[in-house]
């Protein structure tokens, strides 16, 4: 048999998720006719076969996650495989066997403890995490009833569901973005009492995003953490975070400044559309420069929202809201709308975010 293994799908992709097979073993198929199709934190993917023939066996499961230039499929080319045989005779010696205690890997150091095999075997059969175990025995060993006291305290819970697809990316991504990035967050409100009722709030963001980069292109650019340098971009890429029932998507919405608000509107439309369907371009989700998420009617009056390495900064926007302010000395009720900007201070210092946060601010006070 012929093996064929899951492609490179481009963009840095490592794995994928089995979503649902098209062939079963022993169908003939033809080059180029759907064998699977795949999910990545992009999209779900279609992968064709490379020829014709038969199917001779599935190396996966749907559901299964599959490493890059792992075994899905094998094709019968027709030939049988000898698997050798055992000739005289094989002796198996003796020996005691001795369990020792091995350390278990812990993030709180007062719960780091040591486990035998056998403990550990069974703290995999309860699906225990030893390290969230405290260890009672002597020596600080994880015990058997340890174990058992665990499992007991997660027995009302629901089993354990491995992340998987966009879930599992955004998890890594947020994981990354912690420890790369040295986040810092100033918020502050802008005025939007002066808008008339047919205001298009995406299209009046991207504007504002796009103002606060021209005065301040500082928080436009990709710092290198290798390089310890900084990259301003000429156009303004922007990602926008959109959330689905499968997780976090953020498209990129190219050159925002140089486009018009028809253009914008129809391009944002397209966007939206192909992330519900997950067949959005591989183009449209890579190579943004700045990033806009947009909370719109979730709770929350502020939010601090994650920087996405190699960007420097992110705006987030919460709940609009009737609010009461000083207007020449007299309290009016005015329409606000919350924003909170959040920047790698390796790169943007507190007065450039400080600039951009007030073009922004400017920008989205106006009445048209």
């Amino acid at each position: 048999m012929k093996e064929f293994n899951l492609p490179d799908l481009g963009e840095g992709l490592q794995e994928a998720e089995i979503v649902a097979w098209h062939v079963g073993e022993g169908d003939n198929v033809v080059a180029d006719q759907p064998l699977v199709s795949v999910e990545t934190d992009k999209a779900v993917v279609e992968v064709p076969s490379p020829w014709s023939g038969k199917i001779g066996k599935l190396h996966v499961a749907t559901g299964d996650v599959v490493q890059v230039d792992s075994p899905l499929v094998s094709f019968d080319d027709g030939k049988s495989e000898d698997a050798g045989t055992v000739v005289g005779r094989q002796h198996v010696g003796e020996a005691e066997i001795q369990e020792s205690s091995v350390e278990v890997e812990t993030h709180d150091p007062r719960k780091a403890g040591k486990a035998t095999p056998a403990v550990r075997a069974l703290a995999q059969k309860l699906g225990v995490d030893l390290a969230m175990v405290t260890p009672t025995g002597q020596g600080n060993v994880i015990t058997t009833k340890d174990v058992e006291t665990a499992a007991a305290d997660v027995a009302d819970a629901e089993p354990l569901e491995p992340l998987k697809g966009v879930r599992r990316a955004m998890a890594r991504r947020m994981a990354h973005a912690n420890s790369e990035v040295a986040s810092t967050t100033i918020m502050d409100d802008a005025d939007i009492g002066d808008w008339n009722d047919e205001q298009d709030i995406s299209m009046r963001l991207m504007r504002a995003m796009a103002a606060g980069c021209k005065v301040e292109p500082m928080c436009n650019a990709w710092y290198d953490s290798t390089e310890n340098g900084l990259r301003i971009h000429k156009k303004i890429d922007l990602g926008i975070a959109v959330n689905t029932d499968a997780g976090l998507f953020v498209p990129v919405m190219h050159d925002i400044g140089n486009r018009d608000t028809g253009d914008l509107r129809q391009g944002f439309e397209e966007l939206r559309e192909a992330v519900k369907a997950r067949t959005v371009p591989a183009e449209e989700l890579r190579g943004a420069t700045i990033t806009l998420t947009n909370g719109g009617p979730l709770l929350g009056r502020y939010t601090t929202p994650i920087v996405s390495p190699p960007q420097v900064a992110i705006l987030g926007v919460c709940r609009t809201r009737d609010e009461v302010v000083a207007r020449d000395g007299q309290p009016v009720v005015r329409r606000m709308i919350p924003l909170s900007m959040t920047f790698d201070h390796r790169a943007v210092s507190g007065a450039e975010a400080s600039n951009f946060m007030a073009a922004v601010i400017e920008d989205l006070g106006g009445a048209d």
